[in-house]
């Protein structure tokens, strides 16, 4: 098994497949953005290789991210080779749900029944504002089929001030119906632009005393390793969690490891690269090793992981989702 310098067991990695995005949400990434060479990126071969190694280490859950995923020409057999590697029990997806649509009947048939749908605001104009770009209704038909084709969803809202904190409610009231997590994610600093954040004013606190104004939360117990402080709402049908990502209170289970599309590690979102898996599998040299003493360098916490790390953070979608 994987193991860090806290002695915590790495069984989760989050895997992104591509820096690239059809949208350009102002929290992530800036407006003009440069995208790195297709030949920079993790081959499938060299990500089932690297995921047939993690696996034989413990690895048993991963988590596809981008950029958006569905840009990676050829993804849905990528997933069926990933299914199929031993010790890999669980494939779940993030996605901004522009061109998720038409592959759902794939997630379907693969068994894959875990999909993050990244949606920041419920209004049509804002979310362009947001976004950058006018895929609304594309999004919303994305939730709309992976509710009809009864997948696990959970809806991934980024808490900005003076931009959607007012539509605390209107998400919250979504679960009244729909079967759904809706979770409140604190902002974090990864836009690629250098610019402020609004996370420090609206933390997981204050996310959950304006809920409480309108609703009674009953808190539902945390999986192992949850990021999400969990609630629910009497005579709802989904549930609400809420996230303290600039926070960092659930530092101390983390099970987790962020591999880019390029092959960087990261053994916390707020620190440095760690080590370039591409570039360790491409010149012959052995990846268990290497990733084994880069955990065994693994900071305590988000915040002693950021003070290692200097310069300006890097956009999410650089770093995968």
């Amino acid at each position: 098994m994987l193991t860090d310098a806290h002695h915590r067991i790495i069984d989760y990695v989050r895997l992104s497949v591509t820096d690239r995005c059809n949208l350009r949400c102002t929290y992530c990434m800036p407006e003009h953005m440069r995208f790195v060479k297709s030949s920079a990126l993790l081959t499938d071969a060299e990500i089932v290789t690297l995921l047939e190694t993690l696996a034989s280490a413990g690895i048993s859950k991963v988590r596809i991210t981008g950029g958006e995923p569905f840009l990676r020409p050829g993804l849905i057999p990528l997933l069926a080779s990933i299914k199929a590697i031993a010790g890999i029990q669980q494939i779940a997806i993030t996605t901004n749900g522009v061109l998720t649509h038409r592959y759902i009947p794939d997630l379907k048939a693969l068994g894959i029944t875990h999909v993050n749908l990244s949606l920041d605001t419920l209004q049509p104009q804002r979310f362009h504002q947001i976004t950058r770009r006018d895929r609304f209704a594309a999004v919303m038909q994305t939730l709309d089929s992976l509710l009809a084709h009864q997948l696990q969803v959970k809806i991934n809202v980024v808490v900005m001030d003076q931009v959607n904190t007012d539509e605390l409610v209107p998400f919250a009231a979504l679960t009244r119906e729909l079967p759904v997590s809706v979770r409140f994610i604190e902002e974090m600093p990864f836009n690629g632009q250098g610019h402020a954040f609004s996370g420090i004013n609206w933390n997981y606190e204050t996310i959950l005393d304006t809920l409480r104004e309108r609703y009674t939360l009953h808190k539902l117990p945390d999986a192992p390793h949850s990021t999400a402080l969990n609630y629910s709402i009497p005579g709802h049908a989904g549930n609400i969690g809420v996230i303290p990502a600039y926070s960092r209170t659930f530092c101390g289970t983390c099970n987790r490891l962020r591999i880019s599309a390029t092959g960087s590690v990261k053994t916390c979102l707020y620190g440095p690269d760690a080590l370039n898996a591409r570039d360790l599998m491409r010149s012959g040299e052995a990846l268990l090793p290497a990733i084994q003493q880069a955990l065994h360098h693994r900071a305590a916490n988000g915040f002693a992981a950021e003070r290692l790390h200097a310069g300006t953070p890097e956009s999410m979608s650089v770093i995968g989702g």
